[in-house]
């Protein structure tokens, strides 16, 4: 089978795609036969060399896929059959033609989705629910920030932080993104990051009050801001470092709004985790994709022959929505 590795740490000209052996299921596994896998910044980082897969995970790059089950390991118990239209939560290996993955971590596709296009669910779709809901606990009500507004972090979880009932408030790095945050996203508050300090021009759109969560992506670099813009009894809920790992904490003003910091991944969490997660969104996510209250968003697909190209449109920011490889 084809599959895409990484021969040196660099910049999309790393990417190569050789010929390898397919993957053969073990114990508890199934085997997929890979339609499309969609493109997340954690592959951007282990590309660079900052972000090295967990022990026992595959080399190869890819965090989720979608396609039909082709096989099955001993122990399988999940109901899956033959051909079954599936995608798949992975630790690494997506960019490849076939695929082996715990069956815990695979859903059938929810109806109403494309096979195509629901390779741009299971990451985006596991992150943004385990954070926002079962991690910081937002309740409808709730103003929640979200950094990124047209990523594909960003687009899903401004949608399901309304289908929960929440206020919204986004940033994005241009009056166009901010525009498709509000016009086609349906953010209520939406904030150009930078022309503005988004702290404090999140107080001014919010009746003087600040988020009672933020889910960032960005890290070091927005940790002083985000700090000062969480409302009293605030959670941050770090998930990426795009903006640095080490940064300064302002301890007093987060005990005197008897805030949180909460930090999470997702990728190194055991099966077990990752299958509660997935059953999860299975119950609660699945049926607002179906129901259009959530769009799965894709900008642009690429064929698997052109996983540079696909990650030089990826690095250049100028997407809204996911990226695909196809294979």
């Amino acid at each position: 089978m084809k599959a895409v590795f990484i021969s040196e740490p660099g910049g999309p000209e790393v990417l190569e795609v050789r010929d390898v052996a397919a993957p053969v299921p073990g114990v508890g596994e199934v085997l997929i036969d890979v339609v499309a896998a969609g493109l997340n910044r954690a592959d951007v980082q282990q590309r660079r060399g900052f972000y090295p897969p967990p022990p026992g995970a595959s080399d190869i790059p890819g965090l989720e896929v979608s396609g039909r089950i082709a096989g099955f390991g001993p122990g399988v118990t999940k109901p899956f059959s033959l051909g079954d239209k599936v995608v798949a939560l992975l630790s690494g290996g997506g960019y490849a033609q076939q695929v082996v993955v715990a069956a815990e971590q695979v859903l059938r596709v929810p109806d109403g989705v494309d096979l195509i296009t629901a390779a741009s669910l299971p990451e985006v779709a596991a992150t943004v629910y385990s954070n926002l809901i079962m991690t910081a606990q937002l309740q409808a009500g709730e103003t929640v920030l979200i950094h990124g507004a047209t990523g594909g972090i960003g687009t899903f979880a401004i949608q399901l932080a309304k289908a929960f009932g929440a206020k919204v408030a986004t940033t994005a790095g241009t009056d166009e993104k901010v525009s498709t945050a509000t016009a086609f996203l349906g953010a209520d508050i939406a904030i150009n990051y930078a022309e503005e300090d988004f702290a404090e021009s999140l107080r001014q759109q919010n009746g003087g009050r600040g988020a009672d969560v933020i889910l960032d992506v960005v890290g070091a670099k927005y940790l002083r801001q985000n700090v000062e813009a969480l409302a009293d009894y605030g959670r941050l809920v770090v998930i990426g470092l795009q903006g640095g790992a080490t940064g300064e904490l302002n301890l007093g003003m987060l005990l005197a709004k008897r805030a949180a910091v909460i930090g999470t991944a997702l990728r190194p969490r055991p099966v077990a985790e990752k299958g509660a997660i997935m059953s999860a969104v299975r119950d609660a996510v699945w049926p607002l994709v179906s129901d259009g209250r959530i769009r799965p968003l894709v900008a642009r697909s690429f064929p698997l022959e052109q996983v540079r190209a696909a990650h030089e449109y990826f690095d250049s920011g100028d997407h809204v929505g996911k990226v695909l490889l196809l294979l």
